[in-house]
């Protein structure tokens, strides 16, 4: 009987898959890791990688070899989505809660936007420190 140690990135101990033969296909270890640990295939996929030397196994049908540790992470089922909105709560209204989705297309600002409004601000700091020593 061979075997496969697997521990999830978040536990401290390793637990044993068991199977025949010298190695075992990903999508077998997958499988048989799912039903020990009572995860659904719809709900989730395992990303699964060497635990020394740090090779992450993608292929379904790559060859696993007995005795080997490999360390889980559960990823959502298509990767993870992000959302194109932004929720503001209006602080103004009395514990209502209310929010309001905006469109983060149109007020994202890009990093290089934001460096020339600190830079004008800065030059504004500046030329009013000035005129106040020249006054004085």
């Amino acid at each position: 009987m061979s075997c496969v140690h697997y521990k999830f990135s978040s536990k401290l101990n390793y637990d044993t898959v068991t199977f025949d033969g010298l190695h075992i296909t990903l999508s077998d270890l997958k499988r048989q890791i799912m039903g020990r640990e009572k995860l659904k295939a719809a709900d989730c996929d395992l990303q699964i990688t060497n635990a020394q030397t740090k090779e992450e196994y993608t292929d379904d049908g790559a060859l696993i070899p007995k005795n080997s540790s490999v360390i889980i992470r559960r990823i959502p089922i298509g990767g993870v989505k992000t959302t194109s909105k932004t929720y503001v709560i209006d602080r103004t209204e009395p514990s209502s809660g209310s929010s309001k989705a905006i469109d983060d297309s149109a007020t994202s600002i890009t990093l290089a936007q934001l460096s020339k409004v600190y830079d004008l601000f800065l030059f504004l700091f500046c030329l009013l420190f000035l005129i106040n020593v020249a006054h004085v």
